[in-house]
């Protein structure tokens, strides 16, 4: 099951300026084992770190024995160095010309346009490691997520689907078929109907965005309509109806009484699903695991589903976020980098003992083969979880930007979405006063 770790509640902190040419030596030491066959035939030895945190930290350490009967000579460090730890350190060892970093590196989707933008040679570039024979493997998007100009500098990993759980029971006894919701504007009069009925609020928001990334749904309901904070140009793309649309949904939410404050964050959420006070988490795959974890008594009480389209007959499926693991451009020992990557990442044997003890679900298609992605859940009311969110992997996949301007604008959504839930402001006016903020911090181009 997922660990807490796999939240994506960070607190984002803005890179640090500057592309330094990076010319200091990484996490490598010398070789001393035997030579072993890499991926490109060539030697593939030496003494290799690698970064990540918690929960995929420990699944990586448990893959090393099996590693290393393959690859003797290379002995691997895989170091939990926390999350949000982890992406300030990377940054600082960027801007430093790489010195001390990882060999291979636990990245984000939401941090790896950064570090390629601002340290263009801070990651080593895979595909003269064999990566391109991997391109067709991984679910839609996901390559084309970690490639820029023909150069590909991470391996996918995990491929998190937009999913929306819900309290069954709180709904049946409402009256309320949950299936049959088709577009948010049903969702609302269902929320409606659920809170006459049960007292229960339909979901969630933190309101005053005490910690980053409190626009959460905001950013799921952009998604579904293939938009975000920017397109893949690298124009603002707030001040759009997409943008619009999707927080003018958020208000219709809050002016119906249906949003909970979360002012306190991550322990507010997980309280109120404690005390089943909101009815509808709006989160990725990862995110049922949370549940499992922090209400055990509720199990075949909650259920999922893809989330409802933003306008009928519009998207219910939308890659929402990712993570990768890349290798350090100053790394002694690439190969044998690249080497480890490549088995924890592209042999569905790997990826099935990493869901099964981590229920990270893998961007690898292959994967989802195993039999563990095709059994009921008895927590879930004995739904086949796993062929959900598979199906919505399968579908064509609108490849996000997020860009290394992507702090100021999730800072600037957070603000905006905050005028419009405590003070009641238009969601055209803010989110056009956002798009021009961030224009003028970054000198990007906005999209009208």
């Amino acid at each position: 099951m997922a660990n807490l770790d796999r939240r994506r509640f960070l607190q984002l902190s803005a890179l640090a300026a500057g592309g330094a040419a990076l010319t200091a030596c990484g996490g490598g030491g010398a070789a001393s084992a035997p030579a072993t066959v890499g991926p490109t035939g060539t030697a593939a030895t030496g003494d290799i770190t690698v970064w990540s945190w918690q929960g995929p930290a420990a699944m990586m350490k448990a893959l090393v024995p099996d590693f290393q009967k393959q690859f003797p000579g290379i002995k691997v460090d895989v170091q939990d160095i926390g999350n949000p730890a982890i992406w300030d350190k990377i940054t600082s060892g960027m801007a430093a010309g790489g010195q001390g970093l990882g060999d291979v590196l636990h990245i984000g989707v939401d941090y790896l346009p950064a570090y390629i933008e601002k340290f263009p040679d801070g990651l080593a570039d895979l595909v003269p490691l064999g990566a391109d024979q991997h391109k067709a493997k991984f679910a839609q998007g996901m390559w084309e997520t970690v490639s820029r100009s023909g150069k590909v500098y991470a391996l996918p990993w995990e491929a998190n689907s937009a999913g929306f759980y819900y309290r069954a029971d709180l709904f049946e006894k409402a009256g309320v078929d949950v299936d049959a919701l088709q577009t948010w504007d049903e969702v609302i009069e269902a929320g409606i109907k659920l809170k006459e009925k049960t007292g229960v609020q339909l979901l969630g928001i933190n309101k005053p965005a005490t910690q980053a990334d409190s626009a959460g749904l905001f950013q799921m309901l952009l998604q579904l309509q293939d938009s975000f904070y920017f397109d893949m140009q690298g124009n603002v793309t707030l001040d759009t109806p997409q943008a619009v649309t999707a927080l003018t949904i958020i208000k219709k939410l809050n002016d119906a009484g249906l949003v909970a404050d979360l002012a306190g964050g991550w322990n507010t959420m997980m309280s109120s699903i404690k005390k089943g006070s909101v009815a509808v988490q709006a989160m990725p795959t990862w995110f049922g695991g949370i549940i499992e974890e922090t209400a055990p008594d509720q199990k075949g009480k909650w259920k999922v589903r893809l989330p409802p389209a933003v306008t009928a007959g519009g998207k219910v499926s939308a890659t929402v976020n990712s993570t990768h693991l890349a290798v350090a451009g100053t790394s002694k020992h690439r190969e044998a980098a690249f080497a480890f990557a490549e088995f924890v990442l592209t042999r569905p044997e790997n990826q099935v003992k990493i869901y099964k003890g981590k229920g990270i679900a893998p961007a690898l298609m292959a994967a989802y083969d195993d039999p563990v992605f095709h059994e009921p859940s008895a927590f879930f009311s004995g739904q086949k979880k796993g062929e959900i969110f598979l199906n919505a992997l399968e579908q064509p996949s609108y490849v996000t930007n997020y860009s290394a301007d992507y702090p100021r604008a999730l800072k600037a959504v957070d603000d905006a979405q905050g005028k419009v839930l405590l003070k009641g402001a238009d969601p055209a006016a803010v989110l056009k006063e956002a798009a021009d903020l961030i224009a003028q911090q970054t000198g990007r181009k906005v999209l009208r």
